[in-house]
Formats: structure tokens, sequence, C-alpha cells
């Protein structure tokens, strides 16, 4: 089933008014007609919606069942991506959207490759928020995460140090058993903030001032990942976790 994202001003009377790039899609591409269902989210919640009218700028939608799907995780993950290489970030995107992350905040550190110009970031910030938009639609999420605008790493620690949780995966000598022990502390409603580093990997001087600000170091097994490896394996656990003990299942 198809799924939508519409703000408020699109409500009016149970119908959502739909235009812009969703009503060519549906009246053009998927050539949707009268009676056919699909869902609709909006501020969080996705209702089941039967398409009533094709107007000459909008697409009627009647809001038929709401609270249709409620597909979010109970935990809020915000995922702190050091600045990859290529068109790597999409992938992380795309594939985080679809584990679950409500926050995407590409990140600078000393071992990026990548610098992008300060003019660069807005196009690029636009460009990944609409692959976001993309991998929710697919994946039937309620919202569409917010892909930030790219930042420093001391700016990242602060922002961090504001949710409940940091993880940051790197060589720990205990093993899988601190990132176990780490999990098992996400509670409901838990903010966890999860730090990946870029293809070369943390500098010394972030890992210790992560450690200054509360961060947990955990493990993602023997193995060395690479950094769109590592965002997915670090996310999908927390997704697990979370899915698995926290949903009340």
């Amino acid at each position: 089933m198809f799924n939508f994202f519409v703000d408020e001003s699109c409500y009016n009377d149970s119908r959502y008014f739909i235009t812009g790039s969703d009503y060519n899609h549906i009246k053009n591409v998927l050539r949707m007609k009268q009676g056919d269902s699909f869902l609709v989210s909006c501020n969080g919640k996705s209702n089941l919606c039967t398409l009533e009218s094709i107007e000459a700028d909008a697409i009627v939608a009647l809001i038929t069942e709401e609270n249709y799907t409620d597909n979010e995780l109970p935990i809020k993950i915000h995922l702190f991506q050091g600045l990859p290489k290529s068109d790597k970030m999409e992938l992380i995107i795309q594939k985080s959207v679809e584990l679950g992350v409500s926050d995407i905040i590409p990140v600078e550190m000393s071992r990026c490759v990548v610098k992008l110009e300060e003019k660069k970031k807005s196009a690029k910030q636009q460009r990944w928020q609409t692959i976001a938009e993309s991998a929710a639609k697919q994946s039937k999420r309620n919202v569409v995460p917010t892909v930030h605008k790219t930042i420093s790493y001391a700016q990242a620690l602060n922002l961090a140090t504001e949710l409940d949780m940091i993880l940051v995966p790197y060589e720990n000598k205990d093993g899988m058993s601190a990132t176990i022990s780490s999990l098992k502390q996400i509670k409901p409603n838990t903010s966890v903030a999860i730090l990946i580093g870029p293809e070369g990997g943390f500098d010394e001087t972030e890992i210790e001032l992560a450690k200054n600000k509360g961060s947990k170091i955990i493990s993602l097994g023997k193995r060395i990942l690479r950094t769109e490896t590592a965002a997915i394996t670090a996310v999908g656990m927390c997704m697990l976790y979370a899915e698995t003990n926290l949903n009340g299942d």
C-alpha cells in the first residue's frame, strides 16, 4: 500500500487535499482511480484513506480509518554520521530511515576525506532530505526523519549531550558485553545518539572528548566495518533491542 506525507494545511473536513509532486505521482504514474486505498501520514499519524476524487489541482483523499498503522520505534535514535565519500551518505540515510531513526546529523570530523563547501551544504541537505522522505514512504513510516545541516564535531557532541544516551562504536576491550550492557539501559522514550566515524575512523582526541561527555564506548563485533556498515549495524542493534524488548509484544 502506498504512503504519502502531508502537513496540517492539507487537511479539511476528514479529507486530505494532496498537491505537488504526489498529485502527479498518484494521477499520472500510479494511475489511481476513485475508491483506491492508500495511507496518508500527517503529524506522526498514518490514516487509511480512499481516493474520493481527482480535481484539477488536488487529489481528494477521504479518511476511512484513523491511526491505521504505527510503525515508529518506542525510542528516538539520532544518527550522527561522520561525512563519508561519494554516495555512501545516501545509502546510510536510506537504510537508517528504513530501520527507524528519527534524525540524521552529518558531522565534519578530523579524518573526513570529504570537506563540503559552505555553499554546497544546503543543496546536499535538500538532496539527502528527499532521500529520507522516499525511504520513509517505502518503509511505511509515520514520520519523515529530519536530515539536519552538516555540523562540526564539537557541535555534534554538544547536541548529543542533550539526549539521554550517547553510543560510540569503537574499539572496546570488553567486547560485546559493553554493547549488551548499554542496550539494556535503553527504556521506552529514551533518546539515543549514535556517533559513527568516517572512513578513517575517529581520531583518538575525538574519542577522549566523547568519553568526557559521558559517551558509552561500544563494540560492533570483532571485524572492522566500513562506515556505512557500522552505521547500519549500530542502528539495527538499537532497533532490534527496542522492537524485541520495549514494544510489549
